[in-house]
This record gives structure tokens, C-alpha cells and sequence, in this order.
């Protein structure tokens, strides 16, 4: 038996440089182009990116309505590495309730391997229940990338 936290690890591979991966975090404007799932619109994104900065973002779609996110940035590495927390201020999700997310940007030639982690959960359950959205959410980040 273990007590590592459960964790959600979702890897994707890029044709494109990792700078130009990095960009879609570390811009709001592009961030908003592709923040949440399908069928979601992301109406409201703004960050201090900088550790220790915070950022706040709301998704919408016609059927969930508004869900408004926030959290702080704790590490920055460019083109490298990303950390920041999440939690949900509203809608969606137990509101309060903090998880930590970190990126990783690894070139593999002139493509780039982005790793997403996302811990914890309290349950194997509540991993799974995220899996689809953050999937659609990487999905519609993979496609921005070469329009950005």
C-alpha cells in the first residue's frame, strides 16, 4: 500500500517548439482561446504570471452555465515547466477545495512533449470524473497551437 496522492497524468506530443507550447500558458489571450472542455467558451481569463501571481478564469457552456476557477502560479521555468493551484470558486467542483497542477515542456526534436499533472484527488472516482475534460481541454490546446 502506498500514500502518494492520486494523481491525474495526461501526456501529449506537439508539432511545434516548446516556446511555442509554453506561449499558450504563459498568454492569457491565447490561454482564453483554448481554456475547458468542449463546448465550453472561456469568457473571462487573467493572470499575473509570475510566481507567486494569481490567475482567475470563468468557462461557460449553454448546458453547465458559468463555472469560475482561480489559483497561483508557484513556479515558472520558461519554456520548461509550469506550477500552479486550482480551485473552483463556484459551479462545478467542491468551491475551495485546492488542487496543485504542474506542466512539463520536454523537446523531442522540433516537436514537443507536454506532460499535465493534477493532484490530488480524494478518490480513484473523483480522478476519473476529470479525465474527459481536461483531455477536451488539451485537445483544443493541440489545435490552437499552430493558429497561435
Amino acid at each position: 500500500m502506498t500514500d502518494a496522492p492520486i494523481a491525474l497524468e495526461i501526456v501529449r506530443t506537439f508539432d511545434a517548439p516548446a516556446a511555442s507550447v509554453f506561449r499558450l500558458w504563459a498568454d492569457a489571450e491565447e490561454r482564453k482561446h483554448w481554456w475547458g472542455p468542449k463546448d465550453f467558451d472561456c469568457t473571462h481569463y487573467e493572470q499575473d504570471f509570475r510566481p507567486g501571481g494569481a490567475w482567475r478564469a470563468c468557462i461557460s457552456s449553454d448546458r453547465y452555465g458559468e463555472s469560475w476557477m482561480s489559483g497561483i502560479f508557484s513556479e515558472i521555468e520558461p519554456d520548461k515547466r509550469i506550477a500552479f493551484s486550482l480551485a473552483w470558486e463556484d459551479g462545478y467542483g467542491k468551491p475551495g477545495v485546492y488542487s496543485q497542477i504542474v506542466v512539463t515542456l520536454a523537446p523531442d526534436g522540433e516537436r514537443t512533449l507536454q506532460t499535465f499533472r493534477q493532484t490530488p484527488f480524494r478518490s480513484e472516482a473523483d480522478r476519473d470524473s476529470h479525465i474527459g475534460g481536461w483531455a477536451e481541454c488539451l485537445d483544443r490546446q493541440a489545435a490552437h497551437v499552430g493558429k497561435a
